[in-house]
Formats: structure tokens, sequence, C-alpha cells
């Protein structure tokens, strides 16, 4: 065996020894491209999906280095290799940290260091830990940020304001719910942020009039201003009003203001082009009427749990011939209110009645009769409407692209075949909660744009009405199941071959579902979401063919949960899939298969948290535990018994890693 090795081995170097020297090496084609034409190549490939880039990184040396300066968004999943990350990717201009709650001073300098001539936007809205020593550190060497983020960061004082401050070339900074910052700290940032166009803040309950009105007068170039459950009175409305540029204005839970205070508006906020009103319980018709005179640009109204929808609403509202959308949810709608509102001689293209008491068939009628142009409809738990509305909505706004209509319980099932008959260009359709059967879903199968489906809580549907929208509705991203007891393994089969690009589907509590769901389920490459809370019939077999065929992580919880990152991907934000909830005890078997099915492209880790009733109940002892490819630990908190199944299967976990 050696000498047939070693015969090879010198009847492969002779070859090569007689090989001219042009045939040495084949040309490279990807060599004579410069570095702009193949950064433009990378601009092609799709932005969501960072799998692609990585491929195109390990191909050699030259695609990993051309990769690395190419990119320019960048959301780091773990803290600790935040440095190390940077270092490969030196050309970020937009550092989202959202997922990384542990950033400390120490990590802010190492990427005021890193990228100090790039960086423009940062992302700390979930992020705690660091102080205004980091936040000074960072704006005093990214001299480039336009953006900040900043948001719950509740531990912060005017001290991290007045680093802030520092950011001269700042636009948008959101300091949601930063209940630590106060007048001072927001005067600080007006005099040093004076480029600032955007600015939230939200539950900042410490700023009050002083704060607003510096930022109002310092601040000149302000297009949007967010407002909303400040402690705010009539004092710094006037300077508001006359920031001629501001566009967004938000004062949703402003208590204090009130009609004699909407009246300091009047002559100004001539650019506005959305009010946000919500909540504001001391606002009439009579303020809104002073407000809306004379604001010949506002597109967007919402008044959301506000004054009633009555006739004297409607005609102070008339006059606002440029508005587009209103939004009264929660309102209690009166139909004289409603008959006027379709009577406006603008014709709107968003209307919401979500959650409005006092909508009839009368009211709503009228509305959608003179409104023909609309776009987008909500009345969900809209209760008092019937087959009567629905079918003038279906007859007069036939170019709706959204609509919703949760909990309209006294619609008739022969309502929703109209939806299908005359509504083609349907993009979105709530029907959770309501009377619709096979007969409907095969109807607005004819809706081949639908993207977003919502059928939870619909017991009259089958996989016979399931496999209409698989087989027509190829372009759906969305599909909500949830308690839709009627549905099976071949209802779900339907859907994963018929539709693509799917990427979230909830099958929670659909009890006749099986490990077939999960195996035709693992056939979408683009699924991100599966939730699947309450389904006994799932077993280790089922979960196996997830962890195996998925790209993304898996997330199993409330009944047995897994954070299993996989092919070479860790958890983020919106890339998760929910297996919450299964109504048995899991083996673990099933953890042990998770790993291996992805050990040999696993990223790193693999956290199994268990939190059921084979430990106790709510709020008994959990599992956590965190594997890496060179360093396996384990943390067993409060544990019952030590030869329980917590340690059964922290051995088993130890032994597949």
């Amino acid at each position: 065996m050696i000498n047939l090795q070693i015969s090879s081995k010198s009847s492969v170097f002779g070859a090569m020894k007689k090989r001219k020297p042009s045939e040495e090496l084949e040309p490279n084609c990807f060599e004579i491209l410069s570095e702009e034409i193949v950064f433009s190549i990378l601009d092609c490939l799709d932005q969501n999906n960072h799998l692609d880039k990585k491929s195109f990184s390990l191909v050699c040396k030259s695609f990993h280095s051309i990769e690395s300066r190419h990119r320019k968004t960048l959301k780091p999943l773990r803290s600790e290799h935040l440095t190390k990350v940077l270092k490969r990717y030196p050309n970020v201009i937009h550092l989202d940290l959202s997922l990384c709650p542990r950033i400390t001073d120490g990590s802010l300098k190492a990427t005021s260091v890193i990228l100090n001539k790039t960086l423009k936007r940062i992302d700390l809205s979930r992020s705690m830990l660091f102080t205004h020593v980091g936040l000074s550190n960072l704006v005093g060497k990214c001299s480039n940020l336009v953006e900040i983020d900043l948001s719950n960061a509740t531990e912060l004082r005017d001290t991290a304001a007045a680093a802030i401050a520092e950011a001269k070339n700042l636009e948008r900074l959101w300091l949601a719910r930063c209940k630590g910052i106060t007048d001072i700290g927001i005067g600080c940032i007006a005099v040093g942020c004076r480029k600032l166009r955007l600015i939230n803040l939200k539950w900042c309950l410490g700023v009050g009039d002083l704060g607003v009105d510096l930022i109002a007068v310092k601040c000149k170039e302000i297009r949007s201003l967010d407002l909303s459950y400040l402690p705010i009175t009539n004092k710094c409305l006037p300077s508001i009003s006359n920031l001629q540029h501001l566009e967004d204005l938000v004062l949703e839970g402003c208590f204090a203001i009130d009609d004699d205070s909407l009246a300091d508006l009047k002559q100004g906020c001539k650019s506005l082009q959305m009010l946000d009103m919500s909540s504001c319980k001391n606002v009439s018709h009579v303020g809104l009427s002073s407000l809306t005179s004379g604001n010949g640009r506002l597109q967007q109204l919402i008044l959301a749990y506000g004054s009633p929808v009555t006739l004297a609403l409607a005609d102070s509202l008339q006059t606002l011939s440029t508005l587009q959308s209103i939004k009264l949810d929660g309102c209690r709608a009166t139909c004289s209110g409603l008959k006027a509102i379709g009577n406006w001689c603008v014709s709107l293209r968003e209307i919401s009645l979500s959650k409005c008491m006092g909508v009839t068939d009368e009211g709503l009628s009228s509305l959608v009769t003179k409104h023909r142009d609309l776009r987008k409809l909500d009345i969900t738990c809209c209760q008092q409407i019937t087959h009567f509305s629905i079918a003038h909505i279906t007859n007069s706004c036939t170019f709706l692209t959204s609509l919703r209509m949760e909990s309209c319980v006294l619609v008739s099932k022969e309502a929703f075949v109209l939806i299908g008959q005359r509504c083609h260009f349907l993009e979105e359709l709530d029907l959770t909660y309501n009377e619709i059967d096979d007969e409907g879903l095969k109807s607005i199968s004819r809706c081949s744009k639908l993207s977003s489906l919502k059928l939870g809580i619909c017991p009259n549907i089958t996989d016979e009405g399931i496999a209409h929208i698989g087989k027509c509705c190829s372009k759906l991203v969305e599909l909500d199941l949830y308690r839709s007891a009627g549905i099976t393994d071949t209802g779900v089969l339907t859907i994963a071959s018929g539709c693509p690009g799917l990427e979230m589907i909830n099958i929670a509590y659909c009890h006749k579902i099986t490990d077939s769901s999960f195996l035709s389920l693992s056939k979408c490459s683009k699924l991100n979401t599966l939730e699947s809370r309450g389904c006994p019939l799932v077993t280790s077999f089922g979960l196996a063919a997830i962890a195996e065929g998925y790209k993304f992580v898996v997330y199993l919880g409330d009944g047995f949960g897994a954070l299993v990152p996989c092919k070479n991907k860790l958890l983020t934000k919106h890339e998760y899939i929910a297996l919450e909830g299964v109504d048995s005890w899991w083996p673990s078997s099933s953890i042990v298969g998770l790993w291996r099915a992805n050990e040999s492209e696993a990223s790193g880790f693999l956290q199994v948290i268990l939190a059921t009733s084979a430990f106790g109940t709510l709020g008994s002892p959990w599992l956590c535990f965190s594997m890496e490819r060179e360093n396996v630990s384990g943390t067993l908190n409060q544990t019952q018994n030590a030869g329980s199944d917590s340690w059964k299967i922290c051995k088993s976990l130890l032994e597949a890693s």
C-alpha cells in the first residue's frame, strides 16, 4: 500500500515536471476585475442573507479581504467579540449593537478607535453598562456621526447628554425612555447639536417645557419631533410653532395639552405633514379646528383614543385638503361622524377604526362609498358590522392593498367570498377570529399578490381551503394559523411547496400537526420564524429535521427551549424559529439530535434553556448551558435533585459535544 502511494506521487510529480510554464496555472478570471466591479457584484446579493457574503469571503484570501472592505453595515451578536469583528470590517458605516446588551465603556472606546473615520450611525437601543465616559470617547473620535439611538438607556444622566452634545454633526437622536435626562441635559444637546433634524424624547419624564423650548429655539432644522408622554404645557408650543421645517410632530399622551394650548400653534407649523395627538384627553374638536386651520400640507392625522368621532369633529377637519390618512383607533364613533367624514372633499387612502365602539353598517358603508381610492382599511374589533358593510367595502374600494378585520364576529361566511371576487390587489389580509370557511379561502386565493394572511382562531377552515392558498398565492411571506384546529400536515405541505418565499408561519395549537409538517417546512429556505406551541404530536424527529434543514436559529421555548445557531449564523433579533410550548416532556435525545445535526457547521455555541414541568411548576429550576468548540461549560441553578433528568440531560449534552 505504501509503495502504491509513492508510485502515485511520483507519477504526479513527473507529470508536473513535463508541464509547460504556460500550463502550470490556469488564469483566474477575477484577477482582471477591479475592486469596484467586485463591490458592485456584492451589492447585487440579498442584503438580508449574510450567508451569501460569508460564502463569498470563504473562497480565498483575496475574496475574504474584499468582502471585509465592502461591508458597510454590521449587527454583532456577542459583545465579547466586538473588537475582533470590527478589525475585520474597518469600513463599517452603520453599527447596530441592539443585540449586544452588555456594551461597556471599553467597547465604545474600541469602536471609536477602529471606526473613527467611517462610523456614521450607531444603535445602542438595547445596550447597557456604558456611561458618559464611553459616549464621550465615541463622539469625540467619530466626528462623522450623524445618528445615535440611545433608547431605553434609563441609567444615563445629564452628563451623558453633555457628552452627546459634542457630536456637532449629529442629525438624528433617539432618547426614548431615558428617564434620567432632564432639561439641563437637553439644553446641552440643543446648544451643541445645531444640525439635529430628528429627536425622539418619548417617555423622558425629566424633560419639560424648558428643554423642549431650548430644542425648538436652537435646532432650527428639526423635521421630526416626538414629545410623547412628556409633562409639557402650552409654554413650549409657541417655540414649536416657529419651526419652519417641522414635518412630523408627536404629542401622544401629553395630558396637559388642551384646546387653549393648541391655539398657540394656529399661526405656525405650516410645513407639518404628520400630527399624532393620540390619548390627548383634553383636546376636543375646538382645539383641532384651531390647529388645522390654514395647514395646507398635513397628510396624516392620528387621533387614537381621544375625542369621540362626532359630526363636530368631522366638520373641524374637513378643511384639510391634503389629508390622506386618518387613524381614529379606540375612539367612540357615531354614525353622523362617520357620514360626515365620508362627505369630505378629500379622497382618503387610509382609514383606521380599530377597536372603535359604535361603528355600524350604516356609518361604515357611507364612509367607504365616498372614499373609493382607499388602499388601507382597519376595522379590527368593529363587532357590530355585518355582511352589509363588507359588500360595500368590496364594491367601492377595489384597490385595497391592506384589509384588517380581526374579530368582526357578525360577518357571515358568505361575505368573505366577496373579498376574493372584488379586491384582487390585496397584499395584507387579517381575518383572525372570523367565520371564514374553505369557500371563502378559495375565493381569496384569487388575490395572487397576498404576502401576509392571518387566519388565527378560524375553526371553519381546513386543509382544502389552505390548499387553494398554497397553489395560488405564491408570494405569501407570512401565514398565521394559530388555533385553527382543522389544519393538518396536508395543509402545511401545500403551503411549504407552493410558497417558496415563506418567512413566517404560526401553527401554534394546531393539535393535528406532526413531524411531517416540520419535514415539509424544513425545505423552505427563507423561513425564519416558526411558532408551534401546543403541538403534542411533534417529536424529536421533527425537531431534528428543522435543526438540520434551517440556515437560521432555532428557538424552542415554554415546554422546552434551545438556541441553536445553524449554518455559521448566530441568533439575531428577527431570525429565529419559535417552537414554543410543546405540551409534553422532551427526552434528552432531542437536544442531542439538535446539536449533532448542526455540529459540523455550528459557529460557536449551543445554549439550551429548559423550563418544563419536568423540573417543577412555573418559576422552578432551569438549566442553562453554553457550548463552545473548545470550551463546554454548564450551569444548573436551583436543582431539586442532583440525580434528576436535569443532570441526565447535562451528561447527554456534554457527551454530544
